[in-house]
């Protein structure tokens, strides 16, 4: 019999905020990967390890969470103006696809530091010390992303004293700005409404703020789902009922906002869109054991990513959250206690994160004009990642 041989890719195995991935230069990989399609998708699950019905993902580099089975793909720029492409690929745990609909916030802050440390950027954009000013186009959602990268001595600083909750060591700060980041070519309140009355059958009608900017999401109140907005992942995550139920409402809102035709589609599109439920701030104490005073947040947010409750809160819904905050009478700005929001501060089950944004109405419809946010990033792993030969 014949015995396959592995092959050797250049990857980079990368933090991102909350989230861990896998980057590569597009011009790495085999060619038969280099552009979308089915043999791209099987080279991303086996790097990852998926589809795995043990859920653990021991055969691969993804670590069993929606935040940790990640691919990013970087290649020269395409748009004037801008530096780098990068698209990004949500990689399913116990299923064979990779979920191309939309950005993470999260990984957004390696971008540009891989990007600079891949000859990506121009060498004239890069200063000796300072700040890079690094102009990414996010492909999927077709979007830009300015990353603000630390530069000492001609190389990206990763190091520093910034501390982000969900992530245990403190690291340079990065700031991103994520440009217009509501959908160009539609209201960026799908229904036209602020707030929607959502039938779900034999589960309820639920207020709903159904918003696309950052990442199509789904908002609630915590209260109508039962939940005080102070929960941690072993309060939903153990819960089979809720997720289940969760997941219904994701569905019915999915087709509600025309993303899906089909409820049975949400099966196949696990990323999008998320589902968020908010309540008024209060103290409670976060995962890591720390008190989060309630005087300290605007409000409180919890949000599922893939079926499962988030262990901190995703960059992208971070957008959501800002942008829906800033305009007055969604459920996320009463929540936060009304009134002109440029800046919120909210508690999610890590600790708090602050985002700002800009949003105006333009012939009676919304538009976001802009999203800011602080993350850090650090390269975990360099060189090659071994898969079998297809």
């Amino acid at each position: 019999m014949s015995i396959k041989q592995q092959i050797r890719i250049p990857a980079t195995y990368m933090r991102g905020g909350t989230s861990k991935g896998v980057f590569f230069n597009l011009l790495d990989l085999p060619a038969t990967a280099q552009v979308p399609g089915p043999a791209r998708d099987a080279l991303l699950l086996r790097v990852i390890g998926s589809p795995d019905v043990y859920g653990k993902q021991i055969d691969g580099m993804g670590a069993a969470t929606s935040s940790t089975s990640k691919t990013v793909i970087l290649s020269p720029c395409t748009q004037a103006n801008h530096d780098v492409d990068y698209l990004f690929g949500q990689v399913s745990i116990d299923k064979a696809f990779v979920d191309w609909s939309g950005n993470c916030g999260n990984l957004s802050s390696a971008v540009g530091a891989f990007a600079i440390t891949s000859g990506l950027v121009d060498s004239s954009r890069i200063p000796k010390n300072g700040i890079a000013v690094v102009r990414i186009w996010q492909a999927n959602i077709k979007k830009t992303i300015i990353a603000h990268i630390p530069i000492t001595n001609g190389q990206v600083q990763e190091l520093g004293d910034f501390k982000l909750d969900g992530v245990t060591f403190a690291a340079a700060e990065i700031k991103l700005e994520f440009m217009n980041p509501s959908a160009a070519d539609a209201n960026m309140f799908p229904t036209g409404n602020l707030v929607d009355k959502l039938e779900v059958p034999n589960i309820g009608t639920f207020d709903v703020t159904m918003i696309n900017a950052g990442i199509p999401t789904i908002f609630l109140n915590a209260q109508d789902l039962g939940y005080t907005g102070t929960e941690l992942q072993v309060h939903i995550n153990s819960d089979v009922k809720a997720l289940i139920k969760l997941e219904c409402i994701r569905a019915h809102g999915g087709v509600r906002m025309g993303l899906f035709e089909h409820l049975d589609d949400a099966k196949t599109r696990q990323h999008t869109p998320k589902i968020a439920f908010v309540a008024p701030p209060k103290d409670y104490t976060s995962s890591s054991g720390s008190d989060v005073p309630g005087d300290k947040i605007d409000l409180l947010v919890r949000a599922m990513s893939m079926g499962q409750l988030h262990h901190a809160m995703m960059g992208t819904a971070a957008v959501a959250i800002g942008t829906a905050a800033a305009i007055p009478n969604t459920l996320v700005n009463i929540a936060a206690g009304g009134g002109a929001l440029t800046k919120v501060t909210f508690g999610h089950p890590s600790g708090i994160l602050t985002v700002g944004a800009e949003a105006h109405q333009s012939d009676g419809k919304w538009q976001a004009t802009k999203a800011i946010m602080s993350r850090s990033a650090r390269v975990l792993m360099e060189g090659w990642v071994r898969v079998p030969d297809a």
